[in-house]
């Protein structure tokens, strides 16, 4: 009995550790996943958690198609903006280069989605980041497309009050306003 017993014992912890080998197995294969970057996300939250990480993870899934027309892009995209926006504290961040542009870029996402929920995310990157000229001009041509010309106006002169830089944008986008062009700055001005 003692022998059978033992046996017993032998089978039932090689299953275990077979179980355990399985559900490694899987648990890396899920991590290995890459379509909803998971684990790129905790490795930035755990590790450096800074602008310039999430900025670059988020262009790189920007590639991935054209969120204009690809609405489950454009979802995955604004939740991982927002994901980025919550670690992301304003306070340490203001005056950084990549967290405005992730401020911002999140903005223009949700333009495509919700107007009054964007002029939101444009009105917290102007509050939060007023020394980045492309900060006011991307909410003055927010405003400028929903047809706002006076917001659109006054948001690049506060801008130049706010002494934002460079202040060759600014007035390069107060240049086309004057002269109706639908886009504040051309490729090459941006």
């Amino acid at each position: 009995i003692a022998s059978i017993m033992n046996r017993v014992r032998d089978l039932k912890n090689k299953y275990r550790n077979e179980d355990n080998i399985t559900d490694e197995f899987n648990y890396t294969k899920i991590s290995a996943d890459t379509t909803d970057n998971s684990g790129t996300v905790n490795q930035i939250m755990m590790t450096t958690n800074n602008p310039e990480d999430w900025l670059s993870f988020l262009l790189r899934l920007e590639k991935k198609g054209v969120p204009q027309t690809d609405v489950s892009l454009l979802n995955r995209l604004i939740g991982r903006y927002s994901q980025a926006v919550t670690a992301l504290p304003a306070e340490k961040h203001s005056q950084d280069e990549s967290y405005a542009r992730i401020l911002v870029r999140f903005a223009e996402l949700k333009a495509l989605q919700d107007p009054e929920e964007a002029r939101d995310q444009f009105h917290l990157a102007r509050l939060n980041c007023k020394k980045f000229a492309f900060v006011h001009v991307a909410f003055a041509q927010f405003e400028l497309s929903q047809g706002n010309m006076k917001k659109c106006k006054q948001l690049l002169q506060k801008a130049i009050e706010y002494s934002a830089v460079p202040l060759e944008m600014l007035e390069a986008a107060l240049q086309n306003f004057h002269s109706q062009k639908k886009q504040l700055l051309s490729d090459e001005e941006k």
